[in-house]
């Protein structure tokens, strides 16, 4: 009996193994589908090709399929019966209704941020800010906008407001490919790269009020960029 006990944790060990490995794989699988996403090499509104992925990640269909539904309830794909998964196509409108909720809601954690974020959870924005940098000194437009991204969503942390963050990220990751389409406008690119040093100068002084201000102008400068990207390619 005893050996017989000593067989069943091991296979338990060996499933509990295997099901974390393929849970590695699907988290893997769907932040390479995501970016692919991002930058536009899967379009809005094609079917993702499961052979190719396949191919290209070295994964097997089981960890994709579970990347997609990951993806699915990030509002980037929808899973269709008998054709697989396809991006989410968005029209512009949709888009600008976003960007202003969530324009408002970094405005209103702004002051927030400054009252109840640490210095640690600080000091992790200026991390940030540094890694962004020297992403745009390598001219790698994908990696400065991921550490981009978690620079704002930095702001959330520091505010300690887990409803708030929840929403964010939903909203955010649904319109992540479409504000990506800003920095393909160089000129946006460097200007934006300056006024996240303001950005992270108020932070760090604690002063809600100009960060707020700061936020509401970068925000709306760089939808007025992003939009004059979409508005050829969104319906």
């Amino acid at each position: 009996m005893q050996d017989l006990a000593v067989v069943e944790t091991d296979a338990d060990d060996v499933d509990s193994t295997r099901k974390d490995r393929r849970g590695q794989r699907s988290t893997y699988a769907a932040q390479r589908i995501r970016d692919m996403i991002v930058a536009g090499e899967l379009p809005a509104g094609d079917r993702i090709p499961e052979r190719m992925i396949t191919e290209r990640l070295g994964i097997s269909r089981t960890p994709l399929r579970e990347a997609f539904k990951i993806l699915e309830a990030e509002g980037l794909v929808h899973i269709e019966p008998n054709r697989g998964a396809m991006v989410v196509q968005l029209s512009l409108a949709d888009v600008e209704q976003i960007i202003e909720m969530l324009i408002g809601m970094e405005l209103h954690v702004a002051e927030l941020a400054c009252q109840r974020g640490t210095d640690a959870e600080i000091a992790e924005a200026e991390r940030l800010h540094h890694e962004m940098v020297a992403a745009f000194e390598r001219r790698d437009l994908l990696e400065y906008f991921n550490v981009n991204q978690l620079i704002h969503l930095q702001l959330f942390v520091c505010a300690h407001n887990d409803a708030l963050t929840r929403v964010y990220k939903s909203e955010s990751a649904r319109i992540r490919r479409y504000r990506f389409a800003s920095n393909r406008e160089p000129s946006r690119w460097a200007r934006a790269v300056a006024e996240h040093e303001m950005i992270l100068d108020a932070l760090q002084r604690r002063e809600g009020a100009i960060l707020r201000e700061l936020l509401r102008a970068h925000h709306w400068s760089g939808w007025r960029a992003t939009r004059k990207v979409l508005e050829p390619e969104l319906p």
